[in-house]
C-alpha cells in the first residue's frame, strides 16, 4: 500500500469522573496508545496527523477540512456514560467524503444500543441468550418470566461499564434491585439476559469485503473466588489492584475442538455482518447449557492496544502490530460494496493570492 496522510482521532474529553492510578482505561493508558499506534504508523512510512476531540467539533471539523487526509484513523470512543457520539462522529467524519477506519456509524449505534443488536442478531437467525429483554422501569421486571440466574447490566454501555459483581442475580429482588440501580446512576434501561453456564470465547475479526476469522481466545475464570461471578466485569477488565482482574485470564489461541471452533466462527461472522460491521471488530459469546455458542456482544472498533485483545489474536495469526493497523488502514480505502461516496460539504478551495495587489476578501479561505 502507497503511503497515505492519516488524520488519527480520538477522544480527549477529560471532565469526566475522577480516574483511578490502577484503572487501565483512564487517559493516560489512551495517550499511551494513542503515541504507540502513531510510532507504528510512522516507520510504516505513513504521515500521522493526531487530532484529539474534546468539545468544538465546528473547529474539528474545519481542521479536517484544512488537512484533506487520505483516510481518518477512528480512536473516537465515548467516555461519559450514556454518550453515543461515536456513530455521530462516524457518520460526520464520512459525510465530509473522507475514508473512515473501523467500522460505519450504523454499526457503532447498533452495537451500543444492546438489545436493539441483540433484536437484530436474533431476527438474523443468530443465536442469542434466552430471556433478552430491556427494562426501562423496575416495575417491567414483573412483565416477563425470568430463567434465572439473569445477567443485568446497562442497555447503552460498553467496555464492561456497569458490570460488577451484583450484575448475576438469582431472583425477582434481586433483579428490580438491580435495575433500580442502573436508572439511577446510568440513566438509561437495563438489558437483562438468562446467564449462561458455558465457556466464555472472544472472536477476532479482521477484513472487509473479505473477512478473516482471527484464532479464539477463551475467557478463563478458573482462579475466580466462587463469590464472585465469572463474567468480564469493568473490575475483570481494566482495574488491575481488583480480585477480578488478577484472576481472570485470556488464553489465545483458545484450546477448542476443531468442529466447535468452526462453529464458533461461523455464528461470529454472521453476527458481525448482521450489524453492518467492518473494519475489525470482536464478537463475544457463551456456550449454553447444551454447548452451543450464543452471542453475548458485537464489539465494534474495539480496543487496539498492542499485545492485548485483538492485537493479540492478530500476532497469534502471524500478523505484527504495525502489520494489523496496516490492513485496517488498507480496508478504509476499499470500495464497499453498494456505498455510495457523496460529501454533504463543499472541500475547502486552495486560497489564491490577491490580484492586482488587492487584498483577498473575508472569509475565502474557508468558504462553505
Amino acid at each position: 500500500m502507497k503511503r497515505q496522510h492519516i488524520a488519527l482521532v480520538y477522544n480527549a474529553y477529560t471532565a469526566g469522573s475522577p480516574e483511578l492510578p490502577e484503572d487501565r482505561a483512564s487517559t493516560a493508558d489512551l495517550k499511551r496508545m494513542i503515541r504507540n499506534m502513531v510510532r507504528h504508523l510512522r516507520r510504516l512510512g505513513h504521515t500521522v496527523t493526531v487530532l484529539p476531540l474534546a468539545y468544538d467539533l465546528f473547529a474539528f471539523q474545519r481542521k479536517l477540512r484544512r488537512l484533506r487526509p487520505d483516510v481518518v484513523f477512528n480512536q473516537y470512543d465515548d467516555v461519559v456514560h450514556g454518550a453515543l457520539y461515536e456513530m455521530r462522529l462516524a457518520a460526520l467524519v464520512r459525510m465530509m467524503g473522507f475514508p473512515l477506519t473501523g467500522c460505519p456509524a450504523l454499526a457503532l449505534g447498533l452495537c451500543r444500543y444492546k438489545f436493539m443488536s441483540a433484536s437484530l442478531l436474533a431476527g438474523a437467525g443468530v443465536p442469542i441468550p434466552p430471556n433478552t429483554a430491556i427494562l426501562e422501569t423496575v416495575s417491567a421486571v414483573d412483565q416477563h418470566k425470568w430463567q434465572f440466574p439473569v445477567i443485568v447490566q446497562p442497555g447503552q454501555e460498553h467496555a464492561g461499564v456497569g458490570l460488577d459483581r451484583d450484575s448475576v442475580v438469582q431472583s425477582k429482588k434481586a433483579l428490580r434491585a438491580k435495575v433500580r440501580d442502573i436508572l439511577k446512576t446510568y440513566n438509561q434501561p437495563a438489558l437483562a439476559q438468562h446467564f449462561l453456564p458455558g465457556r466464555e470465547f472472544n472472536v477476532g475479526i479482521v477484513g472487509g469485503n473479505r473477512l478473516r476469522v482471527l484464532p479464539l481466545a477463551e475467557v478463563s475464570y478458573a482462579t475466580l473466588p466462587a463469590e464472585i461471578p465469572p463474567i468480564m466485569s469493568y473490575a475483570a477488565k481494566w482495574v488491575e489492584t481488583s480480585t477480578e482482574y488478577k484472576n481472570t485470564s485470556v488464553v489465545c489461541p483458545a484450546d477448542v475442538e476443531p468442529e466447535l471452533a468452526g462453529r464458533i466462527g461461523k455464528v461470529a461472522l454472521a453476527a458481525f455482518r448482521a450489524v453492518g460491521a467492518r473494519g475489525y471488530g470482536r464478537v463475544d459469546m457463551r456456550l449454553d447449557e447444551q454447548g452451543n455458542p450464543c452471542v453475548l456482544e458485537v464489539n465494534c472498533n474495539p480496543c487496539l492496544d498492542e499485545g492485548m485483545g485483538l492485537a493479540r489474536a492478530a500476532e497469534r495469526a502471524g500478523m505484527s502490530y504495525a502489520q494489523l493497523l496496516n490492513t485496517i488502514v488498507r480496508v478504509a480505502l476499499e470500495r464497499q460494496p453498494y456505498d455510495l461516496d457523496i460529501p454533504m460539504l463543499p472541500p475547502m478551495p486552495v486560497p489564491r493570492p490577491p490580484a492586482d495587489g488587492q487584498p483577498q476578501a473575508n472569509g475565502a479561505s474557508e468558504a462553505g
